[in-house]
């Protein structure tokens, strides 16, 4: 089996059943604030896209860049489709001019000709990417691969029931906006940030101990962030409240838990696996290249500048009426909403900064009251500030999913009283009739779904899966001074209330292990 790097999350895996590409991603992302790095711009990509199969794990924009699926890939490829609740994937997909497609059956091996293997593992929640993630895993001739990327399933151990698995494509680095948005002193950010970057590491060591793989690739990030108003994003400054540690810093936190199997992909790196050893050939040498990080992000910095003013150049749109146009699309998902209003429990105010960058219209979507209207000097707990172009051009193209736009640009700024609310970016993330029925679907579920099993942690019995999005608390939980963490997201309850304290909602089920337990 060979596998190509072709940067970010994306790769080529080359058989002789057949080839897939994963994930291309080459142009900017989310209001141009988001490149790959390293650059892969120049790689071959009339070659790299004459492929048998595409497997596009998601619609993150990072993983789906629809311009270069639709220049570069060819057209006769088969699409390797993940179980999504919605249709949306393929629809794109199909826009884009691709025809053929396996539609995957989540968890279910796939035999392709040649005696190729696939297995798409599809994760469902409102959380999970844009309305899904998946993982791919695929065997050849005795030889296993799982490609994660940033998807985060509760348990790897389905993937070890397959066979060992060779190579172990995972994330490492971070793909959000918190805490560095947030209005917040520096200090403050930067002790949050430590902590989110020791989680991110903590949460892939676990992943790592749990497929027991042979090698291991750190994939799925960094992004780069080469416009200047975003600079100060780049992992360049020694700042360990930096969430987007690189590939070179991976590898020298691995060694500290003891890792030595990591392979690092450049873009036009190439691994030759086979169920005995990993021999990779790099375009560079990858120390010499992470040596020399901020050369190589000045430089693409310059030659990336005409296309982030382009880009600019498109966002303005002064002839939509922001407050009438988001109450025509957003006040109809109001009054259909139950688990998400309630969930946001109180209005949310967007102060929208004019072309002049001064003046500002303060917007209110009132989730109790079910309507979106100006700002009336009220208490809110979460406020929004951006530029009102970046608004105007999210409904000028109809965009349904704001955390994949607006909110993972960085280009905002953020500030809440209380505890994180997930019902807040699930809705943003549902500006559509079909979305917003899902997650309203799978809420009202994971209501009425009680979990009856518990299991011992230290002094305490609780229930085995993590009120937040059921990961198995025997892999992920940790209890340290009557405070269970669930490493998966980092969630953490306090044992003897049941109370989530890192978000509302999420009761835990718990009792000191000499108690019987509550009932649920």
């Amino acid at each position: 089996m060979r596998i190509t790097g072709t940067g970010h999350a994306s790769m080529r895996i080359d058989t002789a059943a057949g080839s897939i590409l994963c994930d291309p991603w080459v142009n900017p992302a989310y209001f141009a604030s988001w490149f790959p790095f390293p650059d892969n711009s120049l790689l071959d990509w009339e070659t790299l896209g004459d492929v048998d199969y595409l497997y596009v794990s998601h619609l993150h924009r990072d993983h789906f860049d629809a311009a270069h699926l639709k220049r570069f890939v060819s057209k006769k490829a088969t699409v390797l489709l993940p179980e999504f609740p919605t249709s949306e994937l393929r629809d794109e997909l199909e826009e884009l001019g691709f025809k053929h497609f396996l539609a995957t059956k989540t968890n279910e091996v796939h035999e392709l000709d040649g005696g190729l293997k696939i297995l798409v593992q599809a994760l469902t929640s409102p959380t999970d990417g844009p309305i899904g993630d998946s993982s791919l895993w695929v065997e050849y001739d005795g030889v296993r691969l799982l490609n994660q990327n940033d998807a985060r399933p509760t348990d790897l151990g389905f993937f070890t029931e397959l066979g060992h698995v060779h190579a172990h494509m995972l994330q490492f680095s971070g793909a959000i906006w918190y805490p560095m948005v947030y209005e917040l002193p520096e200090a403050a950010k930067r002790a949050f940030g430590k902590q989110k970057r020791d989680r991110q590491f903590d949460r892939t060591w676990r992943y790592i101990d749990d497929l027991k793989a042979s090698h291991v690739f750190p994939i799925a990030g960094p992004p780069c962030f080469l416009d200047d108003e975003l600079w100060q994003f780049n992992d360049i400054f020694g700042d360990e409240g930096n969430i987007f540690p690189d590939q070179s810093v991976f590898l020298q936190e691995y060694a500290k838990v003891g890792g030595a199997n990591g392979v690092v992909l450049l873009p036009g790196s190439v691994a030759e696996l086979t169920a005995d050893d990993c021999v990779t050939t790099h375009p560079v040498p990858v120390d010499e290249f992470f040596a020399n990080k901020v050369a190589h992000l000045e430089d693409m910095r310059e030659r990336k500048k005409a296309i982030i003013a382009h880009e600019k150049t498109t966002w303005r749109h002064p002839e939509i009426d922001v407050l009438k146009e988001l109450q025509r699309r957003v006040e109809p998902l109001l009054e259909e909403s139950v688990y998400l209003a309630k969930g946001v429990g109180g209005p949310v105010r967007f102060d929208l900064v004019g072309y002049d960058g001064e003046s500002v219209e303060s917007i209110v979507i009132d989730f109790p009251g079910k309507q979106v209207r100006h700002y009336v000097d009220e208490k809110v707990r979460y406020r929004f500030r951006t530029e009102r172009a970046l608004v105007e051009h999210l409904l000028f193209t109809g965009e349904v999913d704001w955390a994949n736009s607006l909110f993972l640009s960085c280009r905002f700024s953020a500030a809440r009283i209380g505890q994180y609310n997930e019902f807040v970016y699930a809705f943003f993330k549902c500006l559509s009739e079909e979305r917003l029925q899902y997650a309203e679907g799978w809420y009202d579920e994971h209501q009425r779904t009680s979990d009856a099993e518990d299991i011992r942690l230290g002094d305490w019995n609780v229930q085995r899966r993590c009120p937040h999005l059921k990961a198995d608390l025997t892999r992920f939980g940790i209890v340290d001074n009557d405070v269970l963490t669930c490493q998966l997201h980092g969630w953490r309850f306090d044992l003897n209330s049941g109370k989530c304290l890192t978000s509302v909602g999420h009761q835990i089920r718990a009792s000191k292990a000499d108690q019987p337990a509550p009932q649920s």
